[in-house]
């Protein structure tokens, strides 16, 4: 039996506002402090703030493509499965991980829900975190980014996405957590 797939939530205003392709420019420089930013953790329930790290613990920042609480970019569904698998790790390094999704709080919390996320899921649908970090956008999305800040907010690592290589995989995000302890 054939099912078709169900597209709908998906063609929204946040899905025109980023139709468009912008490729992946971030100017945003190693040893920098990144923009902060104030979003709704969906697991917590809580209004969270990345100053609120700065001076307590490294962060990463994991921009993920989400279109919608049923369907997800074939090359991030991957990575956000293998991010929440290894979330304890990023603990276990006392950092902490973030990721931020352009969907809608009700949609955030069925994804939630379907992938079990141990990690705080930051939902971002003004797209404005992600403008902000220039991580670029195509086919109704922003597209992938990881960025690793240390402990003072300062940029130590970033990975945006190409087609060569989507998203930094967990090992390469581990290690430069431990980079920093160097």
């Amino acid at each position: 039996m054939l099912t078709s797939t169900d597209f709908s939530g998906l063609f929204n205003q946040r899905f025109l506002n980023n139709f468009f392709p912008i490729p992946a420019t971030s100017s945003l420089a190693l040893g920098s402090v990144t923009p902060g930013f104030e979003l709704l953790d969906i697991i917590h329930d809580r209004s969270v703030k990345l100053s609120e790290y700065q001076n307590d613990r490294p962060v990463i920042l994991a921009f993920t493509r989400i279109f919608t609480e049923k369907q997800y970019c074939p090359f991030c569904f991957p990575h956000i499965k293998a991010l929440n698998e290894q979330y304890q790790q990023f603990v276990d390094r006392g950092a902490e991980l973030l990721l931020i999704t352009s969907t809608d709080p009700s949609q955030s919390k069925k994804v939630v829900q379907d992938l079990g996320l141990k990690m705080p899921l930051l939902t971002d649908s003004s797209c404005q975190v992600f403008r902000a970090y220039q991580v670029g956008q195509a086919l109704g999305a922003p597209l992938p980014a990881q960025f690793v800040l240390d402990r003072h907010g300062i940029l130590r690592y970033k990975h945006l996405f190409s087609f060569l290589d989507h998203n930094a995989s967990v090992e390469t995000l581990l290690s430069a957590l431990d980079s920093l302890q160097n």
